[in-house]
């Protein structure tokens, strides 16, 4: 009868230390868990950086440099344009009277077959 009891002891000290063991592993689980999420979180926020920094170096600085280029170019024609009332020749300037033919026409097509056909730089 001693042998059952000092079983039915150690049995239940095991249990209760397994139960233990139990909780607190939960706990270190829990805890190591969150340190996961938050190692993916700031993960995350560096792929969202880095996204950002590709967009702005392969799209938004591409596209702000060619603006800048386009805006140059309108204003040599502006220039050209203001000029040719002083050109002693502006009777008869094809340019001109493309420029009035656009005008009346309101045809921004024929604009471009200038653009095509006169752009050998």
């Amino acid at each position: 009868m001693v042998t059952i009891e000092w079983t039915s002891i150690i049995l239940g000290m095991l249990t209760m230390l397994s139960g233990f063991g139990w909780i607190f592993d939960h706990k270190r689980h829990k805890h190591e868990m969150e340190g996961l999420k938050a190692d993916n979180r700031q993960k995350e926020m560096n792929l969202g950086r880095d996204y950002v920094t590709e967009w702005r170096t392969y799209i938004a600085e591409p596209l702000q440099r060619e603006v800048s280029q386009l805006r140059m170019e309108v204003n040599k024609l502006r220039d050209a344009i203001q000029r040719i009332n002083h050109c002693a020749h502006r009777d008869n300037c094809p340019v001109l009277d493309g420029l009035r033919d656009d005008e009346e026409s309101g045809d921004e097509a024929s604009g471009d077959r200038i653009q095509e056909s006169g752009d050998e730089r």
